[in-house]
Formats: structure tokens, sequence, C-alpha cells
């Protein structure tokens, strides 16, 4: 239960500086005048004058007062988060503080992102995770399946893959499937072979490369289905009251060709722009039989979370049916843990990854919500869709989606996005003349897809981010990178199966 502090802190630490240099502690620490203070200088200039511009621009018709205030202090924080001036959740608290004491939001509205479900969701997650590393059944897992499929990085990744596809159609909760089920497996894998947070070397051996990979594959498992992602239903609801009927089976048929694409894809290109140092690992799976039988059998802890485990995921996959939410379940998980001693009250207040998590979500997650309040997103939708009047429809439909996806970047949760803006967008689209059943299933996919963009842009990418093992910059560097093989994919090969399939 140590390792995810330190990690949380390495995270932090190494983001102060040149976040691409390896060397840029010592380079500080020999320098510190010319070349610490001046980069940090101007990496918290840029977000302030930034913001400080947006801030006083006069608030547009049917746009509150008060929302180009919002605007620029969301905009400031975000630059912050990418800039890295301070560690995140400083950044965060920042952004907070500037929020309250230039009464662009009350205190009941800043802090009112601490009380969203999906935020305490994730941070549930850690602690759900933390237990698979205390007991011993994480690792015996991992174990199970190197020994299966560990002859290289690239194998463990698949094998990840597989496993959350299985999950998505029956887990309504992307971030449950992701935090609760996936991570805790990845965690243990890495840690495996020596592969931590501490130190850039460490972590890129083979931790770094499975937790973005997760979390990408992630991002497609939860376009393929309707049930595999909470905001989706949000969409096929959105649809109906424009009289397009979305039903389970037309979502899953119309997704399972580019998704299994890019399922098959997406572990063999991350090889490629984000290559765990550790590729080979033929001697794995002799190593993790021996390994399984020094262990010997399951301990009594290990029964206990594996019996909650199993609860947790009938629960998560019942959900609906039993009126019982993702958060409750998980809590439900928690209590069963702490009663029964598999988990302590100090693995919870050490884990410092859950924690910053739920600092950082809560914030972005009530400035988020306050534009749109505020109407400020509602603006620029309105601004989107006046600006393709007139064009041809297919044209008009690729602006709006590359629109749509790349706004997301403004945005700390899939849900949020879906809400604000999923009817304007496809009513924007419909409006040009583009087929109304192709437009919402299109947009529906969209609204998962953009969820490995950045650090923040998703729960399961919470979940990731919290780990330790990656940088903000390679998130975003490489977020951004799996968004265009995704859209790639899903724009060749998705569009013409729906044409074939006569979705349009």
């Amino acid at each position: 239960s140590t390792d995810q502090p330190s990690s949380t802190e390495q995270s932090d630490a190494t983001d102060h500086g040149d976040s691409d240099s390896p060397t840029s502690s010592a380079d500080h620490a020999d320098h510190p005048h010319h070349f610490h203070l001046s980069p940090m200088w101007w990496r918290g200039s840029i977000p302030l004058i930034v913001g400080v511009i947006i801030y006083f621009i006069p608030a547009p018709a049917g746009v509150d007062a008060n929302g180009m205030h919002m605007l620029g202090i969301f905009v400031a924080t975000i630059l912050g988060l990418i800039l890295q001036p301070l560690p995140t959740g400083s950044v965060a608290i920042i952004g907070l503080a500037l929020a309250m004491a230039t009464k662009t939001m009350t205190p009941k509205e800043a802090l009112a992102g601490f009380s969203n479900t999906t935020i305490w969701l994730i941070v549930a997650s850690f602690f759900i995770a933390e237990a698979f590393i205390v007991t011993g059944l994480g690792r015996r897992v991992a174990l199970i399946f190197v020994r299966a499929i560990g002859k290289s990085s690239l194998g463990l990744a698949y094998g990840m893959g597989i496993a959350d596809l299985i999950l998505a159609p029956a887990t309504p909760s992307n971030t449950a499937r992701a935090g609760g089920v996936i991570y805790p497996i990845v965690r243990s894998l890495a840690e495996l072979v020596d592969s931590t947070p501490k130190t850039d070397a460490s972590r890129r051996k083979l931790g770094a490369y499975l937790m973005l990979t997760a979390l990408q594959v992630n991002v497609v498992t939860s376009a393929m289905f309707l049930t595999a992602m909470a905001g989706n239903p949000l969409a096929q609801e959105a649809a109906e009251k424009m009289k397009i009927e979305i039903t389970w089976g037309n979502w899953a048929l119309a997704a399972i060709v580019p998704g299994l694409v890019s399922l098959v894809a997406t572990p063999w290109v991350m090889s490629k722009i984000y290559a765990p140092t550790l590729k080979k690992t033929p001697e794995a799976p002799a190593l993790a039989r021996d390994e399984l039988k020094k262990s010997g059998s399951m301990s009594r802890n290990e029964w206990i979370l594996a019996a909650t485990f199993v609860l947790l995921l009938v629960l998560w996959c019942l959900g609906k049916q039993l009126n019982v939410d993702a958060t409750t379940t998980a809590f439900a998980g928690i209590a069963i843990l702490l009663v029964t001693g598999v988990l302590t009250w100090k693995d919870i207040v050490t884990d410092t990854g859950a924690w910053q998590t739920l600092i950082f979500f809560g914030v972005l997650v009530a400035m988020a919500d306050e534009l749109r309040k505020l109407k400020v997103i509602d603006w620029v939708g309105d601004k989107v869709a006046s600006s393709v009047d007139g064009l041809p429809w297919l044209v008009a439909f690729a602006v709006l989606t590359l629109v749509y996806f790349y706004v997301h970047y403004l945005f700390a949760s899939n849900t949020a996005q879906i809400v604000a803006m999923y009817a304007v967008f496809l009513g924007a689209a419909v409006a040009t003349g583009a087929p109304p059943l192709f437009s919402a299933l299109v947009f529906g996919f969209i609204g998962s897809l953009f969820g490995g963009l950045a650090h923040y842009s998703s729960g399961p990418a919470g979940v990731m981010y919290g780990s330790g093992y990656i940088k903000t910059s390679e998130w975003f560097r490489v977020g951004f990178l799996m968004s265009v093989v995704n859209i790639i994919i899903w724009t060749a090969i998705g569009a013409p199966w729906m044409k074939l399939i006569g979705i349009w």
C-alpha cells in the first residue's frame, strides 16, 4: 500500500520540470535560477494570461454574465493542468479558489463536484484495486495471465483487451470495469516485473504501456455496446426525443466491426507510439508457474476478496434491474472488505492517488457543470451548428463530428458532454440532411471514443492517471494520436459497414 502514494508524488515531481527529459531535475538543481524558475514562470504565466483575456470578453447574447468569467477560469485551469507549473492537485485547488474569490461560483457550486457519484466511484475503484495488491490476489490473477499469454508485453495487452471486451456488454460503468477489474490486474502485472512509477526507466519498462493501452482499449469497448458506458443510454434517450430509435441491437451491430478492428489495432499501435522497454518475456510463463506454486493455495483474505469481487460484478451487471447504482455497489464492497479485515483504514487513508483524484475530478466536474448552467456550452454548440449552414451534408457532418470529438478537451467526463451537447450536434447534423439514425449512432460512439484524449477526459482515465505511471505530457500526445487512429478506423471501416447493413 506504500507504492501508490510514492508513485503519485513521483508523477507530480517529474511533471514539475521538463516532463520529456529524465535529467531535468538534475539540471534544475545545478542551475536553479536559469533552468528552474524560468520554466516555472512561463508555465504559470500562459494559463494566467489566456484566462484573464477570456475572463474580460463580454458575454455574448444568450450567455449568462458570468459565463465568460467561468470559461476563463476553466481554460486557465486546463492549461495549468497541461503545462504543470505546479502538481495537478495544486492547480485544481488554485482554480477552485479563483472561481470562489471572483464570485464566479459560490462555495456551494464550486464544491458541488465532490458530491458527484461518478467521482466517488473512481475513488472507490482505487480502494478495491488496493485490496487486490495487499491480499496478493491481484498478483495471483496476474500470474495466471502471464502463464497463459505472457511471452510478450503485446500479448499481455491483448489479454487485458479481451477481458475488457467480455465484461463490457454487461457492465454499464466503464469506470467500474476499468478501475475495479482491469486496473488491479495491470498494476500487478507491472509490479511482477518490477515496473513501478518511481523512476522513468521503471515505469516505461511495462507499467506505463499497459496502463495507457488499457485505457485506450476501454474507450473502444465502451463505444461498442449501449450498456458499456453510463452516458450511452443518455444519448439513446436524447435521440428518442428526436424520434430516432436506437436499440441495443442496432447499436451493437453498427459498432461491432469498427470496434473489433480498433481492438486489434490499439495494443499494436500503442506498442509503436508508446513502446514499453520490456518487449519480450519468454521466461515469464515458466516463472509464473513457479511463483504460483510458491504462493500455495488462496488465503482467507483472497477468498473473501474474490467472493466480494464476484458480488460486485453481479451487482454492476444487474444494477439497473436491481435498482442499485454502481457507486453504491462499490462502497458496499469496500465496507465488506473493511469489516472482514481485508482492507484496513490505514490502507484507505494512505492511498494518496485516490484522494488526489477526488480533488482533481471534483474541481473540473463542478466547473464543467457551471459552464453548462451558464449557457456557455449551448452558445458553443449553436455557433458550431450555424457555421455549417449551406454545406453538403457529408462535409457538414465531418465538421460537426470533429468539433464534437475535440471539444471534449473542455470536459471532465463523457456523460457531462453527452448531456450538454449531444442533442445540439445531432440536431445540427440532421438539419443538414445527414441520415438520422446514422448520425445518432456516430455521435453516440464518439461519446465514448473521446474518453482517452486527456487524463481528465473520463472516469477510466482518472483511474489510470492516478496510478502515477503516465506523465501529463505523454498523455496528451498519445491521447491525440490514438484519437486520430480511432477516427480513421471508425470512418473508413465503420461508415461503409453501416451502409452495408442499412443504417444509412
